[in-house]
């Protein structure tokens, strides 16, 4: 009998959208076929906080969640927000802050008011001994210079979905962050330096994920009609990642998995 397959953890997911709405059953279910042994639903506002938490309770065993405001999102903050996350954090299902951070590119929210819920995040997961999933994009000093205030009381921080630059790694790097790595380093149009800054990922650092369902891997082969991507085709990211870091995919896989287990508190 062969060795036992190595698993993996999808430490991004957003299951909430609608774009699973229609056949999310099978949408796990090939999520397992593939090795997903767990999914993190990540949430970018309160109502998508208590939909990832329904998700949980449906499927306990393969899903965790968080519970955050994604800065896409600040504009909505309420006055009782924060302690409707704090209540959300209370759940067993919920395992971190977040989505939050700030967003430049788009500019949904107006920026002060991203910087002002960010902090209110950084402060609850400060006060609650939370680790804290990150979202950082085109506001890399304001974004370092309000995550450095509290990253001391921080039990734990990953910036999702890296896609950055040699100086910004290293500054992550600085703070102990854990990096997220998305299907973005399969597109050659896009990704390609990220093939030799994953190299300086500390090995305990280094988390994969999907963002499904965004960010379909272009090197899939055959691509899905749909387009849309889904935490079953973490194992085609993985494969690559392995074959950059020049390691096996089970390697590779076992390693993420362990850092995404400590990060998110998953006890199997």
């Amino acid at each position: 009998m062969g060795a036992k397959t190595a698993y993996l953890i999808d430490i991004a997911v957003n299951l909430t959208d609608s774009a699973f709405q229609d056949d999310l059953d099978e949408v796990l279910l090939r999520a397992r076929a593939s090795g997903i042994e767990k999914i993190v639903v990540t949430a970018s506002n309160i109502n998508e906080c208590l939909q990832a938490l329904e998700l949980c309770q449906l499927y306990p065993q393969q899903l965790a969640c968080t519970a955050g405001v994604h800065p896409h999102h600040a504009k909505d903050w309420q006055p009782d927000d924060q302690q409707r996350l704090r209540k959300l954090l209370s759940h067993p299902a919920v395992h971190a802050v977040g989505e939050t951070g700030l967003d430049y590119n788009r500019d949904f929210s107006p920026r002060p008011r991203q910087r002002e819920v960010f902090e209110q995040q950084l402060q609850l997961a400060a006060d609650s001994g939370y680790p804290i999933l990150l979202h950082e994009r085109d506001a890399h000093e304001d974004f370092v210079t309000l995550l450095a205030r509290y990253r001391r009381e921080l039990p734990a921080a990953l910036l999702h979905c890296f896609t950055g630059s040699k100086e910004e790694l290293t500054r992550y790097r600085e703070l102990d962050l854990y990096i997220g790595i998305t299907g973005w380093i399969c597109d050659e149009r896009r990704g390609l330096h990220l093939r030799e800054l994953i190299k300086e990922i500390p090995a305990d650092r280094l988390l994969l994920e999907t963002d499904s369902p965004y960010l379909l891997p272009r090197t899939l082969k055959p691509k899905p009609k749909s387009r849309r991507n889904e935490p079953a085709y973490l194992s085609h990211i993985c494969a690559e990642v392995a074959a950059i870091l020049g390691i096996t995919s089970e390697e590779l896989a076992a390693r993420t998995s362990r850092n995404a287990e400590r990060f998110f508190n998953l006890l199997r």
